[in-house]
């Protein structure tokens, strides 16, 4: 049994390992996906077997791609960030995903149909409005249920269960001598009220 967690353990650290490792090489490799443009053709058209592509407002295929992978790499490093971040907050990272995949749409539309889109330019930000607002609704619900976790201590609930709030802070001994001393209890006889509000 000990052998399968310990061969378990070390397939998981195997794997964690590998998968960093590409993440670790991916990051660093994003400089040069930025600079796979320079591969292109300078020109309106580029040929190739699969297919033609044609750019028709850049009139170049370079600036074209100059345009496209200055746009996927920061997309490629915030992808990689949302689904690597483990803060209650990395729904907000969906916000600038967002930005950029709008405005990659909005340069291959651009690009292709040569209708220059001003009014997605313009009017971006109304149209990913509702998106950004889904988003900071969502983050906020899991801000106050962290925080309600956190910091909202219901005392009837301490009550109910019995629960020291100084049981961490306590020794063993401690906390014995503090149950011992609950459980012999102490013989004395409360004052009557009367007595207590005359003395006042």
């Amino acid at each position: 049994m000990t052998q399968y967690k310990n061969k378990l353990f070390k397939n998981r650290r195997s794997v964690f390992l590998l998968t960093g490792s590409l993440i670790g090489f991916s990051i660093a490799f994003s400089p040069y996906i930025f600079y796979l443009y320079e591969i292109f053709p300078s020109g309106p058209v580029w040929e190739n077997s699969f297919f033609t592509y044609e750019s028709k407002f850049y009139e170049d295929v370079m600036t074209a791609m100059w345009t496209y992978l200055g746009k996927i790499t920061p997309l490629f490093l915030l992808l990689i960030w949302f689904f690597t971040c483990k803060h209650w907050w990395y729904h907000s990272i969906l916000i600038p995903i967002c930005m950029y995949v709008f405005q990659i749409i909005s340069t291959i539309y651009d690009d292709v149909y040569m209708e220059p889109t001003d009014f997605m330019d313009i009017d971006g930000l109304i149209y990913l409005a509702p998106f950004f607002i889904g988003i900071l609704i969502i983050v906020y619900l899991v801000r106050i249920q962290i925080f309600d976790r956190i910091y909202g201590i219901d005392l009837s609930e301490l009550n109910e269960t019995d629960v020291s709030v100084f049981s961490k802070s306590m020794s063993t001994k401690e906390q014995n001598e503090i149950d011992n001393v609950r459980h012999q209890g102490f013989n004395f006889r409360p004052e009557p009220t009367e007595d207590y509000y005359r003395k006042l």
